[in-house]
This record gives structure tokens, C-alpha cells and sequence, in this order.
């Protein structure tokens, strides 16, 4: 029986999720449909386009994504830090960018002058508008609803066009977190959609590298930023080099065409062994990392912890995590 996201989901467990949501109809989300020839390519961008907004207006910080046929991926990370340091104001904003508001809350931004009890309210949906601005189940809904909305209107047609629910892992470590961001911006050359993480059309890893490559390169403001290795005073974003990042995607996608997953290389990328990760335990991660973990990645110390916070009875699989994920 599927659990509730109050057991999937939780700071005290971590702040990182990998987020999956299939499609339930035959009919594509995008791509081409095999038995119609119609195409849906043009879907993509309404998912990127929507996903880019999104991470602009949560507190939700998106660390990687990639828009398949009929499913999609994201790496998320709840950000609440930055959620509490917004005033009254800029929640409210923030929540009329997605959603309609309320008067009460439109008379607020026009500075109309209010009464004391629609005072009151203001505080009471600013209190409850921050919390769902950094709550991952809201940050999803808004993803997929609106573009439900949209093919079922070009298709013609009613009713569900997702997967009642989409599919959570929480990442515990950073071993976890590499590897599924690699596993995410590796999915469309898995999929034989593309045959270089720069020609993987509407992924992360795409955008980072075209940023990367530019006349003034950057990182996009968009998509949460690598920092570097750990060290004080760090900046906040991904703890791992860019250029180790994008060297590990290349080096982990060449051996996953060429089907070398058995080789040892004779020199393995800086950032798998900051991390303690051999060859073999990462190409078992980056290639079956969805399957693998139903609900936790990470080390199995690790996922002892966040079961127990998050109430689960029983721990299952503990020596598949002991021997992926290295101490």
C-alpha cells in the first residue's frame, strides 16, 4: 500500500527528493506516438517552460531535470532558509504567480487600506502559503495540473493524464545526491533519445553546459548551483565542482553506450572518489537507481535514521545499501 507523503518527506531526513511522474494514458506526453504518428514534441518546452517558473517562485530549489516521452524527472530541494526570510509581502507575490489569491490578499498588494480582522487574515494565509511554497506535494501539483489541463485540451478529450500520485525517493547523503542527479541527466541517452549529454534536449545537464560554454559562462538562476567541494564559509548550492560534475556525466554516459559496465577504469573522476564510490557501485547507482530504491538512497546508516523519523516499522534491504553506498 502506498505511503503518505508526511512518511515520504521530511527535513529531518533530508532536503533533497527525486521526483518522478508517469503519464497513464498510451498517448504520449511527448515524443512521437508509435501508433498514431502524431507528434507531442512540442509538450516539452510546456514542462520546462512551467518547471523554470516554478523553481523561480518556491522555495523549492531545483537541482536537475529531464522531460521524457511519457514521464518526467526532478531533483528538488526544499529550501527553508530562504522561505522564512520572506516577508508577508513577498509570500503573497510569490503566490499570485501561480495561483488566483484571494481579495483580501489582491486589496493587500494594491496597498488598499484594511481592516483589522482582514489584517488578520493576511497573516493567516501568508502563515499557510509559505508552508505549501516549500512543501513538495504543492510544488508538483503545480507542474503537472496545468499541463494535464493543456493535453487534455488538445487531445480532446477528459480525465487523468498522470499517475494518481508521482514517485518520491528521499536522498540521504551525498553519494545519493550524485548519483541521481547523473542518473537524471543520463536518461535520454539511456533511453536512446540522445547520444551526448549536450544534445539531451530539455534536461538539466543540457542547460548547465550551454551556460558553461557561453562568451561569459554562468550557472542557470534556475537551477540550484554547484559550489564546489565542501569547505567553511561555502556558499549555498551543490557541494560538488561543475567541470568534476559534467567530466563524471561524460565518462559515466560513454561506458553506459558502450556497455563497459563491467571495466575498470584507470581513472576514475575526482568527485567519485571524494565520495568513496568504485566504478562498479556507480554504474549499478546511475543505472538502476529508480529501481533499486523504492523510497530512501543513501548509506545504510543513513536510511535507518529517516526511517525511524519518519515512522516506518521496518527497514528492508539493508545490505543492498550497504553494499552500494561505501562509509
Amino acid at each position: 500500500m502506498p505511503k503518505p507523503r508526511k512518511a515520504q518527506i521530511s527535513l529531518d531526513a533530508t532536503p533533497y527528493y527525486h521526483c518522478i511522474s508517469r503519464c497513464v494514458r498510451r498517448s504520449f506526453l511527448c515524443g512521437i506516438d508509435q501508433y498514431t504518428g502524431k507528434s507531442y514534441e512540442h509538450r516539452r518546452q510546456w514542462v520546462e517552460d512551467r518547471l523554470i517558473h516554478l523553481a523561480r517562485t518556491f522555495a523549492i530549489d531545483v537541482c536537475a531535470f529531464a522531460v521524457m516521452s511519457n514521464h518526467t524527472h526532478t531533483v528538488l530541494r526544499i529550501n527553508e532558509a530562504k522561505a522564512e526570510n520572506w516577508s508577508t509581502r513577498d509570500v503573497i507575490e510569490r503566490w499570485h504567480c501561480i495561483f488566483a489569491g484571494t481579495t483580501v490578499s489582491k486589496r493587500f498588494l494594491k496597498g488598499d487600506t484594511l481592516l483589522e480582522c482582514e489584517l488578520n487574515q493576511i497573516t493567516t494565509l501568508a502563515k499557510l502559503w509559505r508552508a505549501r511554497l516549500q512543501d513538495i506535494s504543492w510544488f508538483m501539483r503545480s507542474l503537472n495540473e496545468p499541463i494535464a489541463r493543456a493535453a487534455n485540451q488538445e487531445d480532446q478529450c477528459t480525465g487523468r493524464f498522470w499517475e494518481g500520485r508521482f514517485k518520491c525517493q528521499a536522498l540521504l547523503d551525498e553519494q545519493a545526491v550524485a548519483a541521481c542527479l547523473a542518473y537524471v541527466d543520463l536518461n535520454p541517452i539511456r533511453a536512446g533519445m540522445a547520444n551526448s549529454p549536450e544534445s539531451s534536449d530539455h534536461t538539466s545537464v543540457q542547460k548547465r553546459i550551454r551556460a558553461a560554454k557561453s562568451d561569459s559562462p554562468y550557472q542557470p538562476d534556475y537551477l540550484l548551483p554547484f559550489v564546489g567541494n565542501p569547505r567553511k564559509d561555502q556558499p549555498d548550492g551543490l557541494q560538488f565542482n561543475l567541470q568534476d560534475y559534467l567530466e563524471l556525466v561524460d565518462w559515466t554516459g560513454r561506458i553506459q553506450r558502450e556497455d563497459k559496465r563491467g571495466s575498470i577504469s584507470t581513472t576514475l573522476p575526482p568527485i567519485l572518489q571524494r565520495l568513496n564510490i568504485n566504478e562498479a557501485q556507480w554504474m549499478q547507482l546511475t543505472g538502476k537507481l529508480e529501481s533499486l530504491f523504492p523510497t530512501f538512497v543513501g548509506h545504510a546508516d543513513r536510511v535507518k535514521i529517516a526511517s525511524k523519523t519518519l515512522g516506518h516499522q521496518r527497514v528492508s534491504g539493508l545490505a543492498k545499501y550497504r553494499s552500494l553506498f561505501s562509509t
